[in-house]
């Protein structure tokens, strides 16, 4: 017999009959994602190590922005991960406050960021996607989380070609190349400790909530 969702009365996901999130939770994580995504903007990302002063805490360069947008996805869905992202981006491109690291209003787009903020609306789907299209594992939220981020970062450099081409990139005058390495393979180990983390948080929650 499959385990049945305490919540929801559908079978332990599987490839045949992955867990749904119902209309009212996804639209309370929709919610959720967009708080956290913006708070994540302002709270920058550290791992613990050891220093000369005992424990301490290192910075990883990078904020918990992309860990909110992928959290969400794990925990959500890929629905309400994605519209909690097109709202964030809503709010962002219309408002002048600190919505986005560098500001916010309609001349971001011009800001070679912002390929990547794009990149957190299929980033979300697709790692809301695969969360919930297999069991609840670690293996399996890891992945989600890295096909997530694959796409936050496969839309960046996309974004930053096309900036590039066509001359419209007004923030960051570089190189394409440096602007590779200072949007995407800089901040990656950073990314990468986030996505650990995110998977830890999110399979100790998927199991009290759904298991």
């Amino acid at each position: 017999m499959p385990r049945l969702h305490p919540w929801f009365p559908i079978p332990y996901p599987s490839l045949r009959h992955p867990l749904k999130v119902p209309p009212p939770a996804e639209i309370l994580w929709s919610i959720i994602g967009l708080i956290l995504t913006i708070a994540g903007t302002l709270l920058e990302a550290y791992i613990p190590g050891w220093g000369q002063q005992g424990l301490q805490a290192y910075s990883l360069g990078v904020t918990c922005q992309i860990g909110a947008v992928l959290l969400v996805g794990c925990l959500g869905g890929r629905n309400a991960a994605a519209i909690a992202q097109v709202a964030y981006l809503l709010l962002g491109l219309s408002s002048w406050s600190n919505v986005f690291s560098q500001g916010g209003g309609l001349e971001y787009v011009l800001n070679p960021r912002f390929g990547y903020l794009l990149g957190f609306i299929p980033g979300a789907w697709v790692c809301g996607w695969l969360a919930f299209r297999f069991p609840a594992k670690l293996e399996y939220l890891a992945l989600s989380c890295l096909a997530g981020l694959a796409c936050i970062h496969a839309l960046g450099m996309t974004y930053l070609t096309t900036a590039n081409s066509l001359n419209w990139s007004v923030a960051g005058a570089s190189s394409l190349g440096q602007s590779f390495l200072d949007y995407s393979l800089l901040p990656l180990p950073g990314h990468l400790a986030v996505v650990c983390a995110v998977t830890v948080v999110s399979y100790a929650l998927r199991h009290v909530m759904f298991y």
